[in-house]
């Protein structure tokens, strides 16, 4: 396995918005060539980061969105084995059907160690998956190889990609997995970078627009008994909505009048009590 130290440093990227403390803890945990795990609740800019990252070095991006019934397996290789059989049994395909190895799949870890670049790979909600497959991946990405037992072969990682690992928190992880990460929180945005963030995406937005639309947005936050607040990416479709409307004036949300609820809110219980309380009081 060929060692993949490097100078590049992550400065941020052209739409993320970056603090400089995760800058810092990007670049150790590529520097130190160790997994970087960021918790946080959904709309804080885990998955963005990964994204940031590659754009920011100009390297690819390779996404395993982890699904909680997913085996070890599925996310290194498959062996289509239900191919093999038509091939075999009608006889028209230009596959060697003797050869295994023909129908043998890279999946999204094993596309990272096969490429010829480094990558990045993003291991999406890693808290979806059970203990096993948690620890038994961090073993395979230490190692930076895995076995295709039905080749009898084993995969080396061309070039350590560098890992991103996402977690909503909704499940503990194990500890030897905690242990074996760079840990990072990424909390909520405030409202002065929620601003930041905002201006990144809407460079023209009006002072007006964006005062209302953030203070509105931080008090619907605050509604008690929501399941799923609304997130950065609820609130710039909101303001896209709001400035695509001719009729719409930021006073309005000053009054409480919020319009395009349906953009915040995407569970049904939620917008309803969103509705039911602005419609009885001011915000």
């Amino acid at each position: 396995m060929e060692s993949n130290n490097t100078n590049e440093s992550f400065k941020g990227a052209t739409r993320y918005v970056l603090d400089e403390e995760l800058a810092r803890i990007v670049n150790i945990s590529m520097a130190l060539e160790m997994p970087l795990l960021l918790k946080g609740e959904p709309g804080t800019g885990k998955t963005m980061l990964a994204h940031a990252i590659a754009e920011s070095l100009d390297m690819p991006l390779i996404v395993l969105n982890v699904k909680s019934s997913m085996k070890l397996v599925e996310a290194l290789y498959q062996y289509d084995t239900l191919t093999r059989l038509n091939d075999s049994r009608f006889g028209d395909s230009t596959r060697d059907v003797s050869n295994i190895e023909e129908y043998i799949k890279m999946g999204k870890i094993g596309q990272a160690f096969d490429a010829d670049a480094k990558t990045i790979l993003l291991i999406d909600e890693i808290d979806k998956a059970d203990t096993d497959f948690q620890d038994d991946m961090l073993d395979v990405l230490d190692q930076m190889e895995f076995d295709i037992i039905e080749i009898d072969k084993t995969v080396q990682s061309k070039k350590r990609p560098v890992f991103i690992i996402t977690s909503n928190a909704k499940k503990d992880l194990s500890d030897p997995f905690l242990g074996r990460c760079n840990f990072h929180h990424i909390a909520f945005p405030d409202p002065k970078m929620m601003r930041k963030i905002i201006k990144v995406h809407f460079s023209d937005i009006d002072s007006k627009l964006m005062d209302s639309a953030v203070a509105a947005f931080y008090k619907l936050r605050e509604i008690d008994s929501i399941e799923k607040k609304p997130a950065t990416r609820e609130l710039l479709n909101w303001i896209r909505a709001l400035r695509t409307d001719p009729d719409f004036k930021p006073k309005q949300l000053i009054k409480g009048d919020i319009p395009y609820m349906g953009t915040l809110f995407k569970k049904s219980q939620d917008y309803e009590r969103a509705v039911n309380l602005t419609s009885r009081r001011r915000l």
